[in-house]
């Protein structure tokens, strides 16, 4: 559960983020949408604890992240919160395997175990015969997928997602889409999706508005 309370955030003299509060619920699927430069990116930093508020409050799973040292956040961070990124972010010069297993080995995991999780989450997504591959060798719909399974690595609670799609084709869009949901019906893990598309924006349990720094609106869809 994500609980954000009068969010506020500056560059300069522009101020991007202007109160924002927000409660989104464990398992919940939820889309932030709004024009370009509506602060919905940075949003999602804050929500990841990638980047710090001027002023409000954030609780993740009950914990006041925004008073957390700088060592026991990153900590907390790689535990509790996965990211999917528009440009998948893979190491280039690691196999798909290698690449989700870093968070593990990050938090002290022992390398088998980590190498095991990593294979059967691969084998969720359908990359079993893919994990020796190099990222160079697999498609933009495949290297996405190793993405999600990397986030996945640590069993967070929370997923964050900018743009996870924008880079794919329709065939791979939709899947890695179906995906999301599939993962929330069998884990019940959080996702917040930051979009431009209203195909996904419309397929969530929640969308929330967001104009000019603050929450102008939010729906939630109808059964």
């Amino acid at each position: 559960m994500i609980v954000a309370e009068g969010i506020t955030k500056s560059f300069g003299n522009l101020q991007v983020l202007k109160g924002i509060n927000l409660i989104i619920n464990q398992g919940e699927v939820v889309s932030i949408v709004g024009p370009s430069g509506a602060g919905k990116t940075t949003l999602l930093q804050i929500l990841g604890t990638l980047d710090k508020p001027d002023g409000g409050r954030l609780l993740i799973n009950d914990t006041d992240v925004l008073h957390l040292s700088e060592q026991k956040l990153s900590a907390f961070r790689n535990r509790n919160i996965g990211f999917v990124f528009q440009f998948h972010q893979l190491l280039p010069e690691f196999t798909a395997i290698e690449n989700v297993m870093i968070p593990a080995l990050i938090a002290k995991e022992k390398v088998s175990a980590a190498e095991k999780r990593a294979k059967e989450i691969l084998s969720f997504l359908k990359l079993s015969d893919r994990m020796t591959h190099k990222p160079a060798e697999l498609s933009g719909g495949e290297k996405q997928r190793v993405a999600v399974a990397r986030a996945l690595i640590n069993h967070p609670q929370v997923i964050l997602a900018d743009e996870p799609s924008g880079s794919l084709d329709t065939r791979n869009k939709e899947e890695l889409h179906a995906l999301f949901f599939e993962l929330r019906d069998q884990m019940n893990q959080t996702f917040v999706i930051v979009t431009h598309d209203e195909q996904l924006a419309a397929q969530t349990d929640r969308t929330i508005h967001i104009r000019d720094g603050v929450v102008s609106e939010e729906a939630e869809k109808k059964n």
